[in-house]
């Protein structure tokens, strides 16, 4: 976590949408976060901050909002971007990783070229709830022998527990604010 006075700029920058995608859900719309300049760098930098300086190879956005705090945090530390993207999306020749969702399974891929064994990654997306998108993406990633040094979101939600899965995989995780709920 961040320091309070960011983490309360950050929560206040962050829409809530309450019943959607279906009653019940408090929706963490960051799109609000991302047209807010000041608040969008103050979440880069503090995505950022812990690894300054530090050697990281390669960031991995998980699309689609992974993908634009992704290529800010790549950018920051002089790092790789690597897409993580939905079964189909990418031009060459990919590894795939097959992950369960509320209703059914779905598939993510990336280039089988994107990662050198021994790369060190942080993964990046807005958000993490229960955690399977993000499980299976450290999954593909471990697979082709990344050194996954942290994996970051912006919102954590967790109640629904997406936190211990990571950490199960020996992946530190870190998140800038939480939200209650679901």
């Amino acid at each position: 976590m961040t320091d309070r006075s960011v983490q309360d700029e950050l929560r206040q920058s962050i829409r809530t949408i309450v019943d959607y995608p279906k009653e019940g859900i408090l929706f963490r719309d960051i799109t609000t976060l991302l047209g807010d300049a000041r608040a969008f760098r103050r979440a880069v930098d503090a995505l950022v901050q812990p690894w300054a300086g530090s050697k990281v190879d390669q960031i991995a956005g998980i699309e689609a909002r992974g993908f634009i705090l992704g290529g800010a945090v790549a950018h920051q530390l002089s790092a790789g971007f690597v897409p993580i993207r939905k079964k189909g999306k990418l031009p060459h020749e990919t590894v795939r990783i097959a992950y369960s969702l509320e209703y059914g399974v779905d598939e993510m891929e990336m280039h089988k070229d994107a990662i050198k064994p021994g790369d060190k990654v942080i993964v990046v997306d807005d958000l993490i709830a229960t955690g399977g998108t993000a499980e299976a993406a450290c999954k593909l990633l471990q697979s082709m022998g990344a050194d996954i040094v942290a994996a970051c979101f912006i919102v954590d939600l967790p109640d629904l527990g997406g936190r211990a899965k990571l950490e199960a995989l020996n992946v530190p995780v870190r998140t800038l604010v939480a939200f209650d709920g679901h």
